[in-house]
Parts: C-alpha cells; structure tokens; sequence
C-alpha cells in the first residue's frame, strides 16, 4: 500500500482533524486481480495500522502515537466488487517536558495531544489497488455515529470501475 504518486489529499480548513485522501497502487508495479490478494481483512488492516504509525511518525521528542485497529470486514458492493472496510484509532501524546533530566519526568508531563479515527476502505479493479481513506477527530465519529450521514457511509460510496485499455 505505498503510493505512487497517484494520490489526492484534502484537508478540511475549518478543522484540521479532518480530512480525506484517494490513492491509487502503480499501474506498472501492481497486478491486484481483487483486494483478497492483499490478504484477509484482518491482516490488511494491522499492515495498515503499522503504515499510518509510520506516516504520522513525530522527530519531535517526548511524542509517543498509540494505534488500535477498531475493526476490519469485507462486504460486496452494490456493483458486486469486494471491498475492505478497516477503521484504526489513532492517539497521539506529547510531553509539556520533552527536554526534562529523566523519562519520569518526561512522562509526568505528559497528555493526549490528538485522538483520530482514520476509516479507510480497499478495493481493486484494473489490477490496481484503491485505497479512500477518511480522517476525523474520535470526539467527533462518536457524536455523529447515530442518526446522521456518518463517514462510514460515505466510504459506501466508493466504486471501482473497469477500464478498457486503449493500446
């Protein structure tokens, strides 16, 4: 699941906690005939997991993420594709004292800078892989999870078409 360079990334200005990012596997580099390929749910959705650690990594001291897969199931789209839909809980802590004598104090100091739930669904066509991933504060998944448009039905949305080749 690295990118190729064939990816959007959309911040929400209102609220940084929010955004969305689309990201297309290489088309040379990547023979995906269904997004089993990538293995089980469950298996993709801890790759994952370590993934967005990685990407979210911090060179500032006394940071510390914590990441937790919430969930990770496959479903047939209405378009009779196969999809994975993975949710991962993302927390950040960062110390008041990073530059403080000893850990003790390091951790004394420190709190809950970020809490972010990251919902991504997989899917495959074209023997690429495609990947709609939404990013939302936990505080704010939690509050519109019940009787509203939630970003989990958003992600329903996502469909992957076949395409002709034109040579």
């Amino acid at each position: 699941m690295q990118t190729s360079g064939n990816d959007i990334f959309y911040r929400n200005p209102y609220d940084v906690n929010e955004c969305l990012f689309v990201n297309l596997s290489s088309p040379s580099s990547s023979k995906y005939k269904s997004v089993s390929s990538i293995g089980t749910p469950d298996v993709v959705a801890e790759k994952a997991r370590r993934q967005y650690l990685r990407e979210m990594m911090s060179t500032r001291l006394g940071v510390k993420r914590e990441s937790d897969v919430i969930s990770s199931a496959d479903r047939v789209g209405s378009d009779g594709n196969e999809y994975y839909d993975l949710q991962v809980r993302m927390k950040s802590y960062a110390s008041r004292a990073q530059l403080a004598v000893t850990q003790a104090e390091i951790d004394a100091a420190t709190e809950l800078e970020w809490d972010r739930r990251l919902i991504t669904v997989l899917g495959s066509a074209n023997n690429r892989l495609y990947e709609f991933r939404l990013q939302t504060a936990n505080a704010t998944y939690e509050a519109n999870k019940v009787g509203h448009v939630t970003e989990q039905s958003c992600c329903d949305y996502l469909r992957t078409l076949q395409v002709q080749d034109s040579s």
